[in-house]
């Protein structure tokens, strides 16, 4: 069905409400209205690696780790997989007459915002720092999402949280992020924009705080100026939840709940996640909105539910139950965490030789938690293979014994009434010194890290202090270095953590991130050499002495590797794996001038080389930097990526496009001009500075 026809549609059916019938539809438990056919809907779903809060699903990376696959083909199928598995859950509940809350098929996913600081909580929930890489990698997982069967579409996505939201989240009710055109359209904006006029996203969700002094959900310029007026937006705007509360206990811009509720509607918030839109009858009895404003908000929202077919008979009714957590999921999952996984140090010992070790001791507060797998926003794996589980079964197939010590708590020190402070510490100590080698498994999890106001965040906000490890991990990591055993470092969190200490020391470093319910196994796999880590790092890895801007300004300034002047512990795009890549050559049309570029874009063909014994899998980066522009980025920028694979002893080119904007710059008006004389293309593996690259000047 095309949006025209599902328009007319919605149209023709709310022309039939009465004014408190069509109020009624814009809260998001809309009620039934029996007497014309329609049933509840509850339009609150999460989706964000797998379908969430509904019972079992397929639970993929954490989003951060899918930002580190740099894999838009990848990402694409994970929306298709979570779309059936929506679909499916939809159908089989709805038969059971229930329609409650996570059991719809409007998704609000994805979290396109930019990780710009890495105490930011929900962090983990982008895709990085990059706003072309998030971007892609968001539209990506709109196209899967909203793939269509039998003429509609499978369920609906929702870009979020427009536009300028990463923290703090102790304050976000209240808070003001004040924000220049420059950076706003620089930074903020493009991966929002990429996602309405490419992707054609359906819902856009607005945040909880204000950006210069409106709430963003009732911004008149993001809103109303950008969204419905540049990027010409058909779809529907929702609330973040309980955001339109905020508007007169929060931020104080109205007094009341029905002037909110008034406000929030006129500035085009179509659905209202909370409580307020309940004011909006009295809202409209009193004068304050009209019956207009409320019938096309309305309409908005029946135009999406009929392009999801949910008033019509069609092949998705037809998807069984058993779409959820079947085995092409699980498969689709376990890719995932392989492509997600980053390698930031092997001094050689990884692969593992299992001939070298009898005894592995696996330590650590992380290693046998399944928490950990999951992150926030998540469903519950059809199974849960925990590192532990993982690495125990790959060291009995091949006769390893395992040692297992917890060695400290995630981040609280022992109590009192143990007999002394680190009591869990010589267990630890006693396997380190009874094994070949030790796999430390630290880190966080959403305890640590995640929404403000989540239950046991041991932060309170969901924001971090600091890039460190809890103390009570510090110890035990020192302790297991200090009885001289080789070790190697598994830490799973979804944001940066300084290692560095420990870098000199350790035989490797890996970062899993929240690998999903396959992540134990794949960590095993990777670790024996069954498959190799490939993944880029999505955001940098700052040194934790480094100062850091003030998490409250939103300035790009000394901030994230397009503005970061400070050398950084890893930068954004590093990652190591087994075997390596050439590029052999890279080269463009010989007349290909700078103007040529910013009009047409232009394609770039690399010849990449492996000269080693084992296939491998890589990400091909390419960054620009516009010479001659006072408008530039200090650093050079992403312009375009590829994941790539050369087989053994081989040699391969590959084409790569990249868009006249990427030869773009923004002014302090936030206007995209191409005032350049020219640009210097960097292809490699990483970023310039941090790898070989080969560079094309225009």
């Amino acid at each position: 069905m095309n949006r025209e026809e599902a328009r007319e549609r919605a149209q023709a059916l709310v022309a039939q409400m009465t004014v408190e019938e069509a109020a009624s539809q814009l809260r998001h438990d809309a009620p039934a209205i029996p007497r014309l056919g329609i049933p509840e809907y509850n339009w609150w779903n999460e989706c964000l690696h797998g379908v969430a809060r509904a019972g079992v699903a397929t639970c993929f990376p954490q989003a951060i780790g899918l930002g580190a696959t740099f894999d838009e083909e990848l990402i694409e199928r994970i929306g298709v997989a979570i779309s059936l598995e929506a679909r499916a859950k939809y159908n089989t509940y709805s038969s059971h007459q229930d329609r409650s809350k996570y059991k719809g098929v409007t998704m609000w996913t994805p979290n396109i915002n930019i990780f710009r600081d890495p105490r930011w909580g929900r962090g983990q929930e982008t895709y990085g720092e990059d706003p072309v890489l998030t971007a892609a990698l968001g539209c990506a997982m709109i196209r899967g999402l909203q793939h269509e069967e039998d003429g509609y579409m499978t369920t609906a996505a929702c870009a979020k949280h427009l536009a300028v939201h990463s923290g703090p989240e102790l304050l976000r009710h209240e808070f003001d992020a004040r924000v220049s055109q420059k950076d706003l359209w620089e930074t903020y904006l493009p991966a929002f924009e990429a996602c309405v006029t490419q992707a054609g996203v359906e819902s856009v969700m607005g945040a909880y705080n204000r950006t210069n002094g409106d709430p963003c959900c009732a911004h008149p310029y993001l809103m109303g100026e950008v969204l419905r007026g540049r990027w010409n937006f058909q779809g529907h705007v929702v609330s973040d939840c309980w955001a339109v509360r905020d508007f007169h206990e929060h931020h104080h811009v109205t007094k009341e709940p029905e002037e909110s509720a008034a406000l929030a509607l006129k500035e085009g918030c179509d659905l209202n996640c909370g409580c307020t839109y309940r004011e909006m009858l009295n809202a409209y009895l009193h004068g304050k909105v009209s019956e207009e404003e409320i019938r096309k908000s309305a309409v908005r929202l029946f135009t999406t539910r009929y392009l999801l077919g949910l008033f019509d008979h069609s092949g998705l009714d037809e998807i069984p139950y058993e779409a959820v957590g079947c085995r092409e999921h699980l498969e689709l999952a376990r890719q995932a965490a392989e492509e997600s996984f980053v390698l930031l140090k092997n001094d050689g010992i990884l692969p593992l030789q299992p001939r070298k070790y009898r005894t592995i001791a696996v330590i650590g507060p992380n290693a046998d938690s399944q928490a950990v797998l999951v992150g926030n926003y998540s469903g519950t794996p059809p199974r849960s293979v925990t590192l532990l589980e993982g690495i125990r079964e790959a060291c009995d197939r091949e006769g390893i014994r395992v040692l297992f010590a917890e060695g400290s708590h995630l981040y609280q020190e022992p109590p009192a009434k143990h007999p002394f402070k680190n009591y869990r510490i010589v267990e630890a100590a006693v396997a380190a010194e009874h094994s070949d080698l030790v796999i430390l498994c630290v880190g966080l999890d959403a305890t640590l890290e995640g929404e403000g106001g989540d239950v046991g965040n041991e932060y309170a906000s969901g924001d971090k202090n600091h890039l460190l490890l809890p103390p009570c991990q510090r110890r035990l990591v020192e302790t297991v270095m200090h009885t001289g055993t080789p070790f190697l470092l598994l830490n799973a969190s979804g944001s940066p953590i300084d290692l560095s200490a420990y870098e000199e020391k350790a035989g490797a470093i890996l970062q899993v991130w929240y690998p999903g319910g396959e992540g134990g196994r794949v960590a095993a796999d990777i670790l024996f050499g069954e498959t190799a880590p490939c993944g880029k790092l999505p955001v940098t890895f700052y040194y934790n002495d480094n100062p850091l801007p003030e998490i409250t300004d939103y300035s790009m300034a000394g901030r994230t590797y397009r503005y970061l002047t400070q050398k950084p512990w890893h930068g954004f795009g590093y990652g190591l794996t087994y075997g390596s890549l050439t590029v052999e050559e890279a080269r463009i049309e010989e007349d290909v001038s700078y103007e040529r570029a910013s009009g047409e874009g232009l394609n770039c063909h690399v010849t990449c080389s492996n000269e080693g014994d084992r296939d491998v899998r890589e990400v091909l980066q390419v960054y620009v930097h516009v010479e001659g522009s006072e408008h530039e980025v200090p650093n050079r920028k992403l312009a375009a990526f590829r994941r790539i694979r050369v087989e053994k002893h081989t040699s391969a080119e590959f084409l790569i496009r990249l868009p006249g904007a990427a030869f773009g710059v923004v002014d302090r008006e936030g206007r995209k001009v191409f005032d350049g004389s020219g640009a210097t293309i960097s292809v490699g593996f990483g970023q310039p500075g941090e790898c070989e690259t080969v560079d094309i000047r225009i």
